[in-house]
């Protein structure tokens, strides 16, 4: 006994945004210049300056990604901090998790040797994404000087952040140009950065500061900064 096989033919609708970039494309266009790839920029920063333990480390903002493994790897006691709960595939004995909101928590003050920054402090403040409830137009810089007050002397940062002309997109994120990227570093000394850009061919390459503050950001488009910061008076707070 035999089976007839029959081919069906289904409709499926291709939203226009899609056949527009398969056209431009195929036509031998530039690409159209996304952030693509830029966690892979940032968390190979963030990993590269992770220091050797021991010590007590903060991953504030862990997200999706595995940098307070990392730094529990490296042999630091970490506590890792989000808004919203997180679901690992390993475990580590010194690694937790604290789900809550760093200006709500009652942290003791010069107690971490690490902090993990990494494309979060944009976010403070910013109603409408990641859980952030109560607005607050100062909230990054808030946060930086409260993160500052838990760090001890000689403690690092390891920060990412947006950068480019300074804007605040929507409930999306900051931007942090000439004007207010100082301020959010006031009180730290920098030891290292670095930027990077996207070039017309949708690659990210390493761009000098001057460049990486003049891009024009948007909902889908900025260039990276990359930091390695120090603690080397008090607590601020």
């Amino acid at each position: 006994m035999s089976s007839a096989r029959r081919t069906v033919a289904v409709r499926v609708p291709i939203p226009a945004w899609v056949l527009n970039r398969l056209s431009r494309t195929t036509a031998g266009a530039e690409p159209v210049v996304t952030l693509a790839g830029d966690r892979d920029v940032e968390w190979s920063w963030v990993a590269s300056q992770i220091p050797t333990g021991p010590g007590d480390a903060l991953d504030f903002g862990t997200g999706g990604s595995h940098l307070a493994f990392v730094a529990a790897q490296r042999g630091f006691r970490v506590a890792a901090l989000d808004l919203q709960p997180v679901r690992w595939a390993y475990a580590h004995p010194d690694l937790s998790f604290v789900q809550g909101d760093l200006l709500q928590l009652s942290l003791p003050p010069r107690r971490f040797d690490l902090v993990i920054n990494c494309s979060t402090v944009e976010h403070v403040g910013l109603t409408g994404r990641y859980g952030v409830g109560a607005p607050s137009p100062d909230g990054d810089l808030t946060a930086m000087a409260y993160l500052r007050g838990l760090m001890k002397p000689g403690a690092a940062m390891v920060l990412t952040i947006p950068v480019g002309r300074d804007a605040v997109i929507g409930s999306l994120h900051r931007v942090y140009g000439p004007q207010r990227l100082g301020r959010l570093l006031d009180g730290y000394d920098v030891e290292k950065q670095q930027y990077w850009a996207k070039n017309p061919q949708n690659v990210w390459m390493l761009v000098d500061r001057p460049d990486a503050l003049t891009v024009e950001p948007s909902a889908h488009l900025y260039a990276l900064g990359c930091f390695v910061l120090r603690v080397t008076g008090g607590p601020a707070c």
